[in-house]
């Protein structure tokens, strides 16, 4: 007789088969689109300003309203999925950002460029929650926090892109060119990213269409059949914002949000202001270049190399120890003198410690909230993240220009990320504290439930 379970129950004892891999390798290259969105901006801004004849320190305003709409998007749409379906949510940010995106080769004026920025960012940004929740609610749980990390690996993965195209593409086309592609490519998948990315499957049961999920869980090769049941959370009355202080999560939460606001506070400083202080201690254009994209090429190992120790080890442990080993390698960078390999080493290291434990973090995101409470929980998660990189390139602004020598300054950021490991502590502890049926577990999702016993 076929053993049967609750739809999480499913989901959990099912293996991570060719349906999911393929619906998690689309969430991937939009988050890869993004990343690559947001750090192309500033690899054409140069040569805009040069077409345009305004200064480079005009384009303040164009960074930050574009990372400002981002943090806009994943609080509000974000909260949206949870309330009206991820698809589509996901469908309509990615048509927004794409769209729009698409206007900025024929902007003719800054603040035409900080407006589609503003908008473009909000259309992406607002994607990010639902893609981190679709790619968590398709993941078994004993693998879900880790495959999450690595599909939020497309976003490095896209900086570095973002670079090597740009290099390409801007001698050649025009700076117009890299919008071109960067809005073009993701019109091009929404197709198919829209017919085979599914809805949620809590959010299809509640709706009552059981027909839909008995077809997506038969693609999803699971040892066990659905019971019809679905495991509910507490939640009473409360608002999803206000949910999220509930049932003991509160100390999780802020901790998760200071993780979060730390990491992307420390990772938008050192890709905005290394190339920058490279160059001013005499290290060359190639050399600053290359070692932005040695910190994201790093931060992707440091994220499977991380998961790994995960897996053996706990969750929040391998994460905090590598926020905490990769406060020495932030700091190196501010002692290389005028090493080009040297900056390329240290930024390398930096990568695989600190901004590697960032895309872990992320993973804990999708797994400290349940099903019914994960989008929100994502968004405003994420949203903190973004709050902290609009901050991140200001405060080394401020630092600069208070006469902060460079080992100082990147002794200063090494300092951000020691904070974020302690806040991964601090984590850690609180989810030992949250209600058992209010939240996945930080500590112990490595280790699958079996079918008959699964938590919400």
């Amino acid at each position: 007789m076929t053993a049967e379970a609750d739809l999480d129950g499913v989901i959990d004892s099912s293996r991570l088969g060719r349906f999911q891999g393929l619906v998690i390798a689309l969430c991937a290259l939009m988050v890869m689109i993004d990343g690559f969105d947001t750090q192309v901006i500033g690899m054409v801004a140069p040569s805009i300003a040069a077409a345009w004849n305004v200064p480079s320190a005009a384009f303040g305003p164009v960074f930050g309203l574009g990372l400002f709409g981002g943090l806009l998007g994943v609080v509000i749409l974000g909260s949206a999925s949870d309330r009206f379906g991820r698809k589509p949510v996901l469908v309509s940010a990615i048509l927004l950002f794409a769209g729009v995106s698409l206007l900025t080769p024929v902007t003719t004026s800054l603040t035409e460029l900080s407006a589609v920025r503003f908008v473009a960012g909000f259309g992406m940004g607002g994607a990010l929650p639902g893609l981190i929740a679709i790619t968590s609610e398709y993941s078994p749980k004993a693998v879900r926090a880790n495959v999450t990390a690595l599909m939020y690996c497309g976003f490095p993965l896209g900086s570095v892109l973002a670079g090597v195209v740009s290099a390409q593409m801007v001698p050649r086309s025009g700076w117009q060119s890299v919008f071109y592609v960067g809005s073009l490519v993701p019109l091009g998948l929404l197709p198919v990213f829209a017919w085979i990315v599914p809805e949620s499957l809590r959010f299809l049961v509640a709706r009552g269409d059981h027909g839909q999920v008995a077809k997506i869980l038969a693609r999803m090769s699971s040892g066990v059949s659905w019971n019809g049941k679905v495991a509910q959370a507490r939640h009473g009355q409360r608002s999803r914002v206000g949910r999220l202080f509930t049932d003991g999560r509160a100390m999780g939460t802020a901790s998760l949000w200071a993780v979060l606001f730390l990491s992307l506070l420390l990772t938008v400083f050192l890709v905005s202001w290394l190339p920058l202080v490279a160059r001013s201690a005499g290290i060359d254009i190639r050399s600053s270049v290359l070692a932005v994209s040695a910190l994201n090429l790093g931060g992707i190992v440091g994220c499977y190399v991380i998961g790994r120790l995960r897996n053996r080890f706990g969750s929040e442990k391998p994460i905090a120890l590598g926020y905490a080993f990769g406060a020495v390698g932030v700091a190196l960078i501010g002692w290389v003198g005028h090493s080009g390999l040297a900056l390329l080493v240290a930024a390398l290291l930096a990568g695989m410690l600190s901004v590697g434990a960032q895309m872990c973090a992320i993973g804990l995101s999708a797994t400290f909230y349940d099903t019914s409470l994960r989008a929100t929980g994502v968004g405003w998660a994420l949203g903190s993240g973004r709050a902290g990189a609009v901050v991140g390139p200001i405060i080394g602004g401020v630092l600069i220009s208070a006469g902060l020598s460079t080992p100082a300054l990147f002794l200063v950021a090494g300092g951000v990320s020691l904070a974020a490991g302690l806040a991964v502590f601090s984590m850690g502890f609180a989810t030992r504290r949250v209600a058992p049926d209010a939240v996945e577990g930080v500590a112990g999702e490595s280790r699958a439930a079996p079918p008959g016993r699964v938590s919400p």
